[in-house]
């Protein structure tokens, strides 16, 4: 006897094809809310939203230039969670569904779009439209823990054989489509190729670490990447994650405690070893971003490395201002999760790091804390150009995105998206 109600959590997880999940029907209420506010006036870049690569992973493992790696990877290639579960990706038992509550996770993957449009793309496509999303750089999901991976040969050859089939099957679709490729940054070498490889592709805004692994940032051997990088003018994105196998977690029993800590200690790191070491000072035109780590933690890390700057001088000697200036002029940061609970703490913390010039707006959708454009639009105390320039005008600055390529399409969230049928 099947169950009588519909949205029952068994009847959607093993009827998904039945359920009809559709990425416009389930953000139809952030339609409303896109309309209402006027989003679809406004230019808004999403600096950081996900898909699913696993999803497409049967694909993606063709790509894969080794042939003893490619038939390795081919042995998980056969089912939907072909990337999580591949002998050449580890990955730890995920919590972020909250025990089946955001079912988007489990049906995502049998959502339909049509044969006109790559599937990635669609789906990507169906999620901005209905936000009011103008441009969305996007980024890959379980290979944000790659940089753990044991043997940096797997992430050179996984990350190089993703970034061609996004480049070549995804990018092409839509040019309101972007992303920074991801850099297999454990190889300083391997991560020069790719950027004398991807830096010119069409929809390649800049590159990207995922910040979760040991690597030391300030490394001599990272110098001509950072050079590469300044000399094409192409952003760095340091791409916060979880990793819950780490050793200082592992007192922990809640994903909350983890995601609360884990998201945010790895660019810490790589923040304070980036101004202490004086890269700024370097490569002062090379542009950096925090992604997905929040803000509370940048005032914190602004006053405690002055603190100890001023009485340590001497082992900061390419310094020539306050570490706390460097955080707020020669770095930017993206909205989510943005701390929003105390607003006085909020407002402080973006005078802080200079918010209307260095905030980006990211959305991190599909993930199970996803923001919308409210949650910068709403806030009292920024000026109106002060969110027009952290929804869209910072972005299309930072990457050099001509906002005359393309717009958000307006209209119903169950409506038909470009290329689709």
């Amino acid at each position: 006897m099947e169950p009588t109600t519909p949205t029952d959590v068994a009847y959607v997880l093993n009827r998904g094809e039945r359920a009809g999940f559709d990425t416009r029907q389930h953000l139809a209420k952030a339609r409303q809310q896109a309309v209402a506010r006027g989003f679809d006036e406004l230019l808004i870049v999403d600096v950081d939203a996900h898909h699913y690569e696993n999803e497409s992973w049967p694909e993606i493992v063709e790509y894969i230039e080794d042939p003893v790696l490619r038939d390795t990877a081919r042995i998980g290639a056969g089912g939907s969670t072909g990337g999580v579960g591949n002998p050449l990706v580890y990955s730890a038992p995920r919590q972020q569904n909250v025990a089946g509550r955001i079912r988007r996770y489990q049906l995502r993957g049998s959502e339909q779009v049509g044969e006109a449009v790559q599937r990635d793309a669609a789906v990507a496509l169906r999620e901005m439209d209905s936000i009011g999303i103008d441009y969305q750089i996007v980024f890959p999901t379980p290979m944000l823990e790659l940089g753990m991976h044991p043997d940096p040969d797997i992430e050179v050859a996984l990350s190089w054989a993703y970034s061609r089939w996004f480049v070549e099957q995804v990018l092409p679709a839509d040019p309101r489509i972007k992303t920074m490729v991801y850099l297999p940054f454990n190889d300083p070498e391997a991560s020069l190729r790719v950027v004398e490889h991807f830096a010119d592709k069409p929809g390649v805004v800049g590159f990207m670490v995922t910040a979760t692994r040991y690597r030391a940032v300030h490394e001599n051997r990272y110098m001509r990447l950072y050079a590469a990088l300044q000399e094409r003018g192409k952003p760095l994105g340091f791409h916060a994650s979880v990793y819950q196998q780490e050793r200082m977690f592992e007192g922990m029993n809640r994903f909350l405690s983890v995601h609360a800590l884990g998201f945010v200690i790895p660019n810490m790191v790589h923040l304070t070893n980036l101004v202490i070491n004086g890269i700024p000072e370097r490569f002062p035109d090379l542009k950096v971003i925090f992604i997905e780590s929040g803000l509370a933690w940048v005032p914190f890390l602004m006053q405690r490395l002055d603190n100890e700057f001023l009485m340590r001088t001497s082992e900061a000697p390419l310094l020539r201002k306050r570490p706390s200036e460097y955080i707020s002029e020669n770095f930017h940061y993206t909205t989510q999760p943005m701390e929003t609970e105390n607003r006085e703490a909020l407002e402080f913390t973006l005078k802080m790091i200079n918010a209307e010039t260095q905030l980006l707006f990211a959305s991190d959708y599909p993930h199970w804390d996803f923001n919308l454009p409210s949650t910068v639009w709403d806030l009292p105390f920024l000026t109106e150009k002060a969110k027009r320039r952290i929804l869209g005008e910072n972005a299309a600055e930072l990457f050099g995105i001509d906002p005359s390529s393309g717009r958000a399409v307006s209209g119903p969230a169950s409506g038909p998206i470009r290329g689709s049928t």
